[in-house]
């Protein structure tokens, strides 16, 4: 088989963990089996805490304008737009995906209706995948959500877009553990998960298949979806069905 030169490609790893750093993120530790995939394919690798930032809620561009003080959103979307991939990674928090999470993908939301030079959505052309984990049911609930709002926005979406883990209901280990009440665990929880460990291998290579492909031919074709057509008055084959 021919190995595929993946390395024009760049990617952004956005955890959204509650937790700031330097706290341990087990969401970070199944991102890093990603992350380790994608790096040694050659593509360029930048990982964000969003906790770490000082952004606002909000669906505008740069919430200093709506009052608050500081939003460094705007620097992160930028790091994002740069990328081919943008992967988000959460843990489950009752059932659905973090909070910051759903800011994430608010703030996103904020810069969809940007342009780009072929009066596309600014998101066209760049593949979206998400990582869970947690200790209770919800990954496929929560990359339901997740991903259908990266495809709405503009992202694309490979096959098996997803992965995670989950541990068994109720307290106990979470994903990368190597102690649990003062006993030992070797190997560390989930690492021995063939469905999480085949899951994560597949989606990192779909990812990266989907963006050089989308990279290689220019994105899509502004036939039919260019913004700026459409507000000057191209519509293309539409037409609005016969009153009956």
């Amino acid at each position: 088989m021919k190995k595929i030169d993946f390395s024009s490609l760049k990617a952004v790893f956005v955890n959204c963990t509650l937790k700031k750093s330097p706290v341990k993120s087990h969401t970070q530790n199944l991102m890093d089996v990603s992350i380790k995939i994608l790096e040694s394919e050659g593509v360029v690798v930048e990982v964000l805490r969003l906790a770490d930032y000082d952004i606002p809620v909000g669906v505008q561009p740069d919430m200093t304008k709506e009052g608050y003080d500081k939003d460094e959103w705007p620097g992160i979307y930028h790091k994002i737009k740069a990328a081919d991939i943008l992967v988000i990674g959460t843990p489950i928090w009752l059932g659905e995906r973090s909070s910051i999470a759903s800011k994430l993908i608010e703030r996103l939301y904020a810069m969809s209706g940007y342009q780009s030079d072929k009066g596309q959505y600014v998101y066209y052309g760049k593949a979206g995948g998400c990582i869970v984990t947690g200790n209770e049911d919800g990954v496929k609930h929560c990359s339901m959500g997740m991903l259908y709002a990266l495809q709405h926005l503009g992202y694309s979406i490979p096959p098996q877009a997803d992965a995670g883990w989950i541990g068994k209901v109720g307290p106990g280990p979470s994903y990368g553990d190597t102690e649990w009440k003062g006993e030992s665990i070797d190997p560390p929880v989930g690492f021995d998960s063939e469905f999480t460990n085949r899951n994560t291998t597949f989606m990192s290579y779909n990812l990266m298949h989907l963006a050089k492909m989308l990279k290689d031919n220019d994105g899509y074709p502004s036939y039919g979806n260019s913004r700026k057509e459409w507000d000057d008055g191209t519509r293309w084959n539409f037409e609005n069905p016969e009153y009956r």
